[in-house]
C-alpha cells in the first residue's frame, strides 16, 4: 500500500528544522545562497570561509531569520585545521547534520605553462579539503546514524574547459569522490551527494564575464539565456539536505540553465 503525500507531509519532508548544517565558503557567492536558503528552510548554520570575519553578513541574515549562525574561519589547505574545525564544530553545535563543501579556488594559466604552486593550491584547496571534512563530519553523521553531505562540482566534473587543468580535475574528482562515498554510507542512513552549477554570476567567473566575446558566446549557449545567481543553487541545496532526498545517493545533480542538454 503506498503512503499518500499530503501538503503537510510534503512540507515535513523538505523542512530543516531542528538541523544544523556547515558550508564552506559562506561568506559569499554560492555559499553564502545556499548557507540562508538552508536557513530559511529552518536549519541553523555554521559559516566557514577562509578569511576570518568574511561570515558577518551572511551570519546576520541568517539570525535575521530567526536561526542560530556561527561564523568560523576555515583554510581549506590546511589538514589539521581543518580536522580541528570539525571537532570542534561538533562540539559547539551538538552534532552537525548537514555539510556542504561548497569553499573552493580556480587558477587559469594555459596547460603548458601551470604552475605547480597553482595546481598544488587548487588541488588541496577543492579537493583534499573537501575530503578532509567529509571523513571527519561524516564519521560522526555515521555513529548518529543520519546525516547528508553536499559537494560542490562544476559542469567541468563532465567537460574539460580550458586553461583550466587543475579545477577541472579536482571538479571530476569531487565526482568521484561522491559517489565512493555514496556507495560506502548508503546503507548506513549518510546521503552524498554533489551540485554541479553552471555558468554563475560569482567572484571565480569574473573574468569571463569581462571578456564581452566569451560572455556572449557563452550566455547564447544557455538554454535559459542568462547566468545562475548564488540562491539559484538554495533549491537544490535544501532538496538535498533534507529528507526529501532519503533514497537519493551518490548523483551529481546539475543547475546549469541546461546547458549540459544543449
Amino acid at each position: 500500500m503506498t503512503e499518500q503525500i499530503t501538503a503537510a507531509t510534503l512540507g515535513e519532508m523538505f523542512s530543516l528544522a531542528g538541523r544544523t548544517a556547515l558550508v564552506t565558503g559562506a561568506g559569499r557567492g554560492l555559499g553564502r545562497g545556499m548557507a540562508e536558503a538552508l536557513a530559511a528552510a529552518g536549519a541553523d548554520v555554521v559559516c566557514a570561509d577562509r578569511t576570518a570575519g568574511s561570515s558577518r553578513e551572511t551570519a546576520a541574515a541568517i539570525r535575521a531569520l530567526g536561526r542560530k549562525a556561527w561564523e568560523v574561519q576555515a583554510d581549506l589547505t590546511d589538514r589539521p585545521a581543518l580536522m580541528a574545525l570539525a571537532d570542534e564544530a561538533e562540539r559547539a553545535t551538538g552534532g552537525i547534520d548537514i555539510l556542504i563543501n561548497c569553499g573552493g579556488t580556480i587558477a587559469r594559466y594555459p596547460a603548458a605553462e601551470y604552475p605547480d604552486e597553482a595546481w598544488d593550491m587548487v588541488l588541496r584547496t577543492n579537493l583534499d579539503g573537501t575530503f578532509i571534512l567529509c571523513r571527519q563530519l561524516g564519521a560522526a553523521m555515521l555513529k548518529r546514524g543520519r546525516g547528508k553531505i553536499i559537494n560542490i562540482a562544476s559542469l567541468l566534473a563532465f567537460q574539460g574547459g580550458v586553461t583550466v587543468p587543475a579545477y577541472t580535475a579536482s571538479k571530476h574528482a569531487v565526482a568521484g569522490l561522491t559517489k565512493a562515498l555514496a556507495n560506502e554510507w548508503a546503507g548506513l542512513g549518510v546521503q552524498v551527494n554533489a551540485i554541479a552549477p553552471g555558468y554563475m554570476m560569482t567572484d571565480n567567473t569574473v573574468r569571463l564575464r569581462e571578456d564581452p566575446k566569451r560572455y556572449a558566446e557563452i550566455t547564447a549557449r544557455i538554454p535559459a539565456g542568462r547566468w545562475g545567481m548564488p540562491l539559484d543553487l538554495g533549491g537544490a541545496a535544501v532538496f538535498l539536505a533534507s529528507a526529501a532526498s532519503d533514497y537519493v545517493n551518490g548523483h551529481v545533480l546539475v543547475v546549469d540553465g541546461g546547458w549540459m542538454a544543449r
